[in-house]
């Protein structure tokens, strides 16, 4: 992907979906936030809204794989929802293993001294972050 071109990241969740994007140069994870939005169009809705706002040139969904490689049910949800977004928003998607987003985004939000209860609210879109930047690595180190 050149460059100038932001890239947005999506961590859907059950109950919320962390967002985050690129900077322009493409090297590093910038800004997130999270969208609670239980039901699927009204999600799809205000994703395609940061993504009129943003424009970004390419969305990376996490894939939630298991540990040993495998996927299961919430993969396939991923990939369906990947899917229906680029039809929807009409950009590009990819999809990116998501394994350990979580974990390192709760170790984030606990070593910044955030509170239990803060950091459930925040821990899917700092995932999108870890997500987002794993991605631009492998693209950085692709350069």
């Amino acid at each position: 992907m050149a460059r100038g071109v932001k890239i947005m990241a999506v961590d859907l969740g059950q109950a919320r979906t962390g967002v985050a994007f690129s900077d322009l140069s493409g090297f590093l994870a910038g800004r997130c936030l999270t969208v609670t939005e239980h039901a699927r169009q009204r999600l799809l809705d205000a994703l395609c809204a940061q993504v009129a706002a943003e424009k970004p040139g390419r969305i990376v969904v996490g894939l939630p794989v298991n540990m040993n490689g495998t996927e299961g049910p919430k993969a396939q949800e991923a990939r369906a929802f990947a899917a229906e977004l680029a039809q929807v928003c009409g950009v590009e998607t990819v999809l990116w293993d998501e394994r350990g987003s979580s974990v390192t985004a709760n170790r984030i939000l606990s070593d910044a001294g955030k509170k239990r209860a803060r950091q459930r609210a925040r821990v899917d879109a700092v995932a999108a972050t870890v997500i987002l930047q794993s991605y631009l690595d492998m693209l950085n180190m692709k350069r």
